[in-house]
């Protein structure tokens, strides 16, 4: 008996029982997956793998999955599996993916399916010699808005195929804030592999194979890794009698994500961003009355697909849908299609993988792309002095502009990351890199050798209570007892005002103010801070850690977004709900004064055991800042002054439903939480001015300049 035929036998066996099924990768498309396999018949989630073990550890747990592994070779051998999903990043597809079949098991890549077409046609042909089932999750392709356009162009609704246009109109953060070291961003031609395979896979779909292909890439950027990033793609195709286009930008801007099929009899309008479908057609009225009815028709439709959408997603909240958003039904349709009984949709076929990434590469060929190295580290004019200070967090926005303050004054200064990519490149050459994780005790131990300063400004970007127990508390106390170990000099530990209550009844806020006395009912974010702070200033007292505290306020500047969350709450960067009617002055500063105050508490002696609130002269409201932001970009920002109790309302609610379905993460709402977001309380930082030397830009049009005007301009590029 061949392999492969053992293999069918095998499954034959056991069809009765759940299909196991193992993610490979944990990163933040694999919470997608955990998700959606709930509502696929036959699938059960069996583990979970990732080089990363603690990253799989916490998924895992996040759903209940019995088991998580650090390597995949190790979960083979443990586990009884039937299928892996391949969540890993593009250029580790090949090789996981091969593994997994290998062992007899069916693979389902997300896509791109390969970061080189050749390795995709190997697994093809690996799929058909084992006798196993592979797959690429093009998940769009069943999106509904796309599945109606389809149908409608297969049933001759549209008649012959004149034109496609592919629009995809979306920023890319990672482009402007980083990380920069993603593998989308590495290679020039990386983008149109992880976005491209997108708007190919719909023109093989809807069309066919390109015989013709015309390819224009623009608006190029420099990344701080030295890559060229182009932020405009163009593609023309033709095939057969119908033309193709294809349109993708990548800069700030209204989002657009649609398919557009103009036909002999009709057109349609597929706008996967907003989940509608509209069928342009003819309709039995007189010429000069036919738009109107059109115009009608179309309304209509839309109303019920809007009402449609926002019905499923309430659905999902209170767990009775279980594909409840437009994204997560998506996948999980294509999920249907992988695991078919009977044989698997043509739309995640390896097949259809295979000859997307073709299309892809030749696009990325015909655009002319500078074949930039990645620059190396230009070498110190002259040795580097010995590392007296260690920076956490020195890739971040506060961090960069600390480290090029030191650097600039001649400091040795050692940098603790997984990464570096997001320093900008003049700087790498002036400080020391180490490669290393604030949870390992011995990557501190060896970054600490020598130090006699650590300015810990490194946060994680979490959401539960416990994963900030974690990373944020669990992590500065391993920082702190690493430093004490190494007999640091200072320890200067960056909270924020956030922990503060500064609501109408805060008055003025020095530092001898205690922080919110019912941080308890405060954000996650302000309540781990004030632990932090409560655990370090413990070991200050019983131990002797050399600890000053700083806290920033609304920290504006180069590096940073224009469109702060300190003055309201923002939506897609066009719309800001401004905290209650945001005419007092805001307790903004520049980040160079923030990093020059950082310098300053390193530096002045005997002030072990206080802390420091950098808060700027008020000069702007939040209404004045959006007007600035307006000028600035000769733009209008929407702006709407919202009552706090309208944002605690719409908490209460959402409260209500996560008591209903039992949320994990089912706090009650807190209006002093809310009301504190309006800054009413006035910062008196003479502390800090007197005792520290500290002197913050306070002049209206330098901060406009510099804070607003600066940024904005650096984000839209």
């Amino acid at each position: 008996m061949t392999g492969a035929a053992h293999l069918l036998q095998s499954r034959k066996g056991r069809a009765s029982a759940p299909r196991r099924v193992a993610l490979v990768g944990a990163g933040y498309i694999a919470e997608w997956h955990a998700k959606c396999m709930a509502s696929v018949a036959g699938v059960e989630l069996a583990a979970v793998c990732d080089p990363l073990r603690s990253r799989a550890e916490a998924l895992a747990a996040q759903f209940g999955v019995p088991r998580a592994y650090g390597r995949l070779e190790e979960m083979l051998d443990a586990e009884r599996l039937d299928a892996v999903h391949v969540l890993a990043p593009p250029d580790r597809h090949f090789a996981v993916a091969r593994t997994a079949m290998e062992a007899g098991l069916d693979v389902l890549l997300e896509k791109p399916m390969c970061d080189r077409a050749e390795d995709c046609d190997a697994l093809v042909q690996l799929a058909q010699e084992r006798g196993v089932r592979l797959g690429v999750g093009h998940n769009f392709l069943f999106a509904e808005p796309y599945e109606r356009l389809r149908r409608d162009v297969r049933a001759g609704l549209l008649g012959r195929i004149d034109h496609v246009t592919i629009t995809w109109n979306r920023f890319l953060p990672q482009s402007v804030f980083g990380p920069f070291t993603i593998w989308m961003l590495r290679e020039p031609r990386n983008i149109m592999l992880e976005i491209g395979s997108h708007l190919a896979a719909h023109m093989l779909d809807l069309v066919g194979e390109p015989e013709a292909l015309e390819v224009r890439a623009g608006n190029a950027m420099v990344l701080p890794t030295g890559r060229s990033f182009y932020r405009r793609w163009q593609v023309q195709a033709a095939v057969g009698h119908a033309a193709v286009e294809m349109r993708a930008s990548f800069v700030p801007g209204f989002g657009e994500y649609s398919v557009h099929v103009r036909g002999q009899l009709g057109a349609a309008t597929a706008d996967i961003e907003r989940n509608t479908y509209v069928l342009h057609q003819h309709r039995p009225a007189d010429p000069d009355f036919e738009n109107r009815a059109m115009v009608a028709h179309h309304a209509r439709e839309l109303q019920r697909q809007g009402r449609e959408t926002l019905r499923r997603y309430i659905l999902s909240k209170l767990k009775v849908e279980k594909r409840g958003t437009p994204y997560g039904a998506s996948i999980a349709r294509a999920m249907d299609g992988f695991y078919a009984p009977d044989q698997m949709d043509e739309r995640v076929s390896g097949a259809l993988g295979a000859r997307v990434i073709g299309i892809c590469e030749a696009i990325g060929s015909l655009a002319g792309l500078r074949e930039d190295a990645p620059r190396a580290v230009a070498a110190a004019p002259h040795p580097l002095p010995p590392a007296k200070t260690l920076v956490l967090g020195g890739t971040g926005f506060i961090g960069r502009e600390l480290v090029r303050q030191l650097a600039a004054e001649g400091r040795g200064v050692r940098l603790l990351g997984r990464s570096v990519a997001g320093l900008p490149e003049e700087l790498r050459a002036q400080v020391e890199c180490v490669s290393g994780d604030l949870l390992s005790r011995d990557d501190l131990a060896r970054a600490m050798e020598g130090v006699e300063c650590v300015a810990h400004l490194a946060r994680s970007n979490v959401k539960t209570w416990a994963d900030y127990q974690h990373y944020e508390i669990d992590a500065t106390r391993q920082v702190a007892e690493c430093a004490l170990a190494a007999g640091v000099k200072r320890f200067v530990y960056t909270g924020t005002i956030d922990s503060y209550y500064a609501g109408r009844h805060a008055g003025t806020i020095t530092e001898a103010t205690p922080l919110d006395p019912r941080i308890g009912q405060r954000n996650l974010y302000a309540r781990a801070k004030a632990a932090s702070e409560e655990m370090l200033r413990g070991m200050q007292q019983a131990q002797g850690l050399p600890l000053v505290i700083v806290r920033p306020g609304i920290v504006i500047g180069r590096g940073g977004s224009p469109f702060h969350w300190g003055v309201g709450m923002w939506w897609h960067d066009a719309v800001c709900q401004v905290w209650g009617e945001g005419v007092n002055k805001l307790p903004l500063v520049l980040v160079e004064d923030v990093a020059r105050g950082i310098i300053a508490a390193m530096d002045a002696p005997g002030i072990e055991g206080r802390s420091f609130n950098l808060v700027a002269d008020p000069c702007l409201s939040a209404q004045e800042y959006l007007d600035e932001l307006d000028r600035a970009g000769a733009m209008r920002v929407q702006r709407h002054a919202t009552p706090i109790a309208s944002f605690y309302a719409k908490d209460m609610l959402k409260w209500v439903v996560k008591m209903a379905v039992r949320h994990a993460e089912r706090r009650m709402p807190s209006y002093r939480d809310w009301e504190s977001r309006t800054q009413r309380a006035v910062f008196d930082c003479t502390a800090a001015k007197t005792e520290l030397g500290w002197q913050p830009t306070s002049a209206r049009a330098e901060m406009v300049r510099r804070g607003i005007a600066e940024p904005l301009a650096e984000f839209l590029g």
